[in-house]
Order: C-alpha cells, then sequence, then structure tokens
C-alpha cells in the first residue's frame, strides 16, 4: 500500500471513530423506572380476641323500621369483625319508645354482666317526645351513664355515649310539627348540650351524630320507609363517625 494512500485511509477510520463516539456520546441515558413501593399498612391497635359488646337505647337502637343487620349496632359490629377478625357478641338491651326512666327499669329488671369491653348509650329522644319534664333527664341520665360504667368492666374508656337524632328533619317530624319543628330542634339541642357536658367533664367519649340526621329532608335516603327513623345509610354513616372513638375504646 502506498503511503499517501494509506494515510487518506487512517484519517478516514479516524472520523469515523470520533463519529461514532459523538453518537455514543449524545444518547440519552437509559430510562431506569424505580421499583413501586407499598408504604406498609398501619396495623389496627390490639385488641381482645373477643369482643363483649352492649348497645342501650330505644328506637334508635333497636333498629325501628329497618332489617335487623341494619340497626347501627349490628353494622358496628359487622365492621368490627373486618377489621379486627375477633369474635363479637352483640347484646341488645333497646325498645322503640323507651325513656330514661324505661331503660334504667330494663337494666335493672334484666340485670346483664358486668364483663362488656364496649357500651354503647343512645337515649333520650322520648324523654323530648313526650313532653317529660327536662330534669327527669338531667338526672337519669348520669345515672345510665354509671350503668353503662358498671357494665363496661367498670372502665369509662369502654362506654361511647351518641347523640340523640333530631326527627324534626323528617317527614313525619314536619307533618307533626309543621311551623313548631324549630322547637323541637331546640329541645333536641338542649338534651344534646346536657348529654355533650356530662360526657366531656366525666371523660366519656361523646360522638355526635345529630347533623346527620338533620340531612333528612334533603337526602331522603337517609330516613326509613317510615318516614321517621334513620335508614339503613344514615346508620352506616353513624358507625364511621363512632369508630375512631370506638376504636380507642377496645385498645389494651
Amino acid at each position: 500500500m502506498k503511503p499517501h494512500f494509506k494515510q487518506i485511509v487512517t484519517v478516514i477510520f479516524s472520523i469515523f471513530l470520533l463519529s461514532c463516539n459523538a453518537e455514543e456520546t449524545d444518547s440519552p441515558p437509559p430510562v431506569i423506572t424505580p421499583p413501586v413501593v407499598t408504604p406498609p399498612k398501619t396495623p389496627e391497635p390490639p385488641i381482645s380476641g373477643s369482643i363483649n359488646y352492649l348497645a342501650l337505647g330505644d328506637s334508635y337502637t333497636i333498629g325501628q323500621s329497618v332489617c335487623a343487620t341494619c340497626r347501627f349496632p349490628e353494622q358496628l359490629k359487622a365492621s368490627l369483625n373486618a377489621m379486627y377478625s375477633s369474635s363479637i357478641s352483640l347484646k341488645i338491651i333497646a325498645t322503640t319508645g323507651w325513656t330514661t326512666s324505661n331503660l334504667l327499669s330494663a337494666i335493672e329488671t334484666q340485670k346483664p354482666e358486668s364483663n362488656y369491653d364496649l357500651v354503647t348509650l343512645l337515649i333520650g329522644v322520648n324523654n323530648q317526645y313526650q313532653h317529660r319534664n327536662f330534669s327527669v333527664y338531667e338526672k337519669e341520665f348520669p345515672e345510665l351513664v354509671n350503668k353503662a360504667i358498671m357494665l363496661a368492666k367498670g372502665d369509662r374508656k369502654n362506654v361511647v355515649v351518641i347523640s340523640i337524632p333530631d326527627y324534626a328533619y323528617t317527614p313525619y317530624g314536619q307533618a307533626l310539627a309543621g311551623d313548631q319543628s324549630n322547637k323541637i330542634s331546640a329541645e333536641i339541642t338542649q338534651y344534646n348540650n346536657f348529654a355533650e357536658n356530662y360526657c366531656n367533664t366525666n371523660q366519656i367519649a361523646f360522638v355526635s351524630i345529630t347533623e346527620i340526621t338533620r340531612e333528612g329532608l334533603n337526602s331522603p335516603s337517609l330516613v326509613a320507609s317510615d318516614g321517621l327513623h334513620p335508614s339503613e345509610s344514615a346508620y352506616k354513616i353513624f358507625v364511621d363517625k363512632m369508630m375512631p372513638k370506638v376504636k380507642i375504646a377496645l385498645q389494651n
């Protein structure tokens, strides 16, 4: 090979190598997709292997006009069972029309054991509906709370009090009171304020669901077929709002 020709070949080969290096330098770096990391699920606080639950109340607890599994104690039981995979035992002491006096008498008659891990109390609407003197509630509501504590193994932490629904925001309440529905609401508020203040003072968990029931006229699905009591859907919302306080009550 002639020297001049060898020089030409060398130059061409050098240009080719430089071109390849330039293309490699200019090419974008490979895209590396980071692995998807699923955050660990926060475990629920530990509870005992089985839960004894007692629900005290009236028509709102027994679930007037809804199916047996639709009332809030049963929905709460199902939610707890799914959440903790525990054995849930439920006892209900409640009847439509009961006042605080009726519930006290029923507890005295039935004499439930004092072995409950959770006790809920929802009472007072019939005191208002039957025009009982408010002083009766002022006397008997604290008695019922103390009974609930005694039945909850003597531990106030295991008691959850639920506010009274406002039936003025139902078709029945509107037909019953007409222009006087504001009076019903004002009296329900009086009962609930007393109960909440008592619970706060005595370190008892209190859950207000009254505002949920005050959507009954705007959201008819929240009212049962009788036009008065909460529906299954309303009770589901009750349970969702109760659950944070219930979890605390059930922690070891």
